[in-house]
């Protein structure tokens, strides 16, 4: 581990080394965390990671778990978290195989439609919770593509959307028959869980990651995907609306409240209705798809239909705030800059940047980064400096 030089600067700003974790501790109520290089390091657990949580928990803080692993399901995570002593529940645990389920249900997606996978069993698992028809994947990992005079590859004309995640088993035949799918299906969705170009896939080396996968259907397809694991924000989406219907349901028990609450509700729906509207006939005038909000995260659409739905989003009235749920008082925790903090920052929330996984010291002083978390320190377990009322 590098030493720790509390003078250095980035971009002229000081990044504060996390010296008071009681402090944050106690301005926080939620804690979200990165799994690879926060909780386990290559599959193995980071030692003083249980006892950290332990003591957050006894604390009171909620804690979630958000993850770029699309390879596991929420349950096969939930499954490695019990293989290493973690008592986490699947409700806690939000991967972006869940978020690319999660994505095709909420711009219901349709249920006739197929989707071909580049990646693995957690993006099956999470689509066939989710109902949808799906092939590719790891039996898709033996085969061959014939080349030369002639040949062509047969490909399913139903496959609406094609999700490209971490694959092992990446080979020649899937990319082509992604390639295809998106080139030729009308309307056939380009989505990625992820961009992450390097990963802790090992404890002793960084792997490349997702975003060599997304990268090459990238290149062959000359379009961009739509993202939805972390930086995108529409995991925090999900995050703040689980947080919106719990306060909803202890509002709904006060009917002083539940006028009031109606009539804000309606408001605003009528609002995003006519703003939705507004939108989709501008886009129909200027016969192109109306560009992503936040676009520094997310990729434009390549089906206007959908466009409702994200001015939905991007429209967005802020859930935390509108339900005096403060975002002040959620914290990420993670390991990257260009996904875990900008996550958190794009998200309203204090950020901590642990050195225990891909970004390293020299990495966060570097002059050209220009990611800033609030915090920083070694690693997680650095925290239970708070149950001992001490400093780091």
């Amino acid at each position: 581990m590098e030493a720790i030089d509390h003078g250095s600067c980035v971009t002229g700003k000081r990044v504060p080394f996390l010296t008071d974790p009681a402090q944050l501790i106690d301005e926080v109520d939620t804690f979200l965390f990165d799994v690879d290089g926060v909780i386990w390091r290559g599959g193995k657990i980071i030692q003083g990671v249980p006892e950290t949580l332990d003591m957050l928990r006894a604390m009171g803080k909620k804690l979630l778990f958000v993850t770029n692993n699309s390879t596991k399901s929420r349950r096969m995570l939930q499954e490695k978290f019990r293989s290493l002593g973690l008592d986490i529940s699947e409700e806690e645990v939000f991967a972006s195989s869940f978020a690319a389920a999660g994505y095709l249900k909420s711009i219901q997606f349709p249920p006739e439609k197929k989707v071909y996978v580049v990646g693995e069993e957690g993006i099956e698992q999470e689509l066939a919770q989710a109902g949808y028809q799906h092939l590719g994947g790891p039996k898709d990992g033996e085969k061959v593509v014939a080349t030369g005079a002639g040949k062509k590859l047969d490909f399913d004309r139903d496959v609406g959307a094609v999700v490209v995640g971490f694959d092992h088993y990446i080979n020649y035949y899937k990319m082509v028959y992604a390639t295809l799918c998106i080139r030729e299906n009308p309307g056939c969705l380009f989505i990625a869980t992820n961009c992450d170009s390097v990963g802790n896939i090992t404890d002793e080396q960084e792997w490349p990651a997702g975003g060599t996968m997304v990268g090459a259907i990238r290149a062959s397809t000359a379009r961009e995907p739509i993202v939805v694991g972390k930086p995108s924000t529409f995991m925090m989406d999900y995050l703040a609306n689980k947080l919106r219907t719990a306060t909803l349901s202890v509002f709904s028990r006060y009917p002083c409240f539940a006028g009031r609450l109606s009539a804000c509700g309606q408001l605003w729906s009528a609002t995003v209705i006519i703003w939705s509207v507004l939108t989709v006939n501008f886009t129909t005038f200027l016969g192109r798809p109306w560009p992503e909000p936040s676009g520094r995260f997310d990729r434009p659409l390549q089906n206007s239909k959908l466009i409702s739905y994200r001015t939905t989003i991007s429209a967005s009235y802020d859930l935390c705030d509108r339900f005096n749920i403060s975002k002040s008082k959620m914290c990420m925790v993670g390991d990257r800059l260009d996904t875990d903090i900008l996550f958190g920052q794009a998200g309203g929330c204090k950020t901590l940047l642990v050195l225990s996984g891909v970004t390293d010291l020299k990495t966060l002083h570097a002059p050209e980064n220009t990611t800033q978390p609030d915090f920083y320190t070694n690693q997680l377990p650095d925290l239970l400096a708070a149950k001992k009322g001490g400093a780091v």
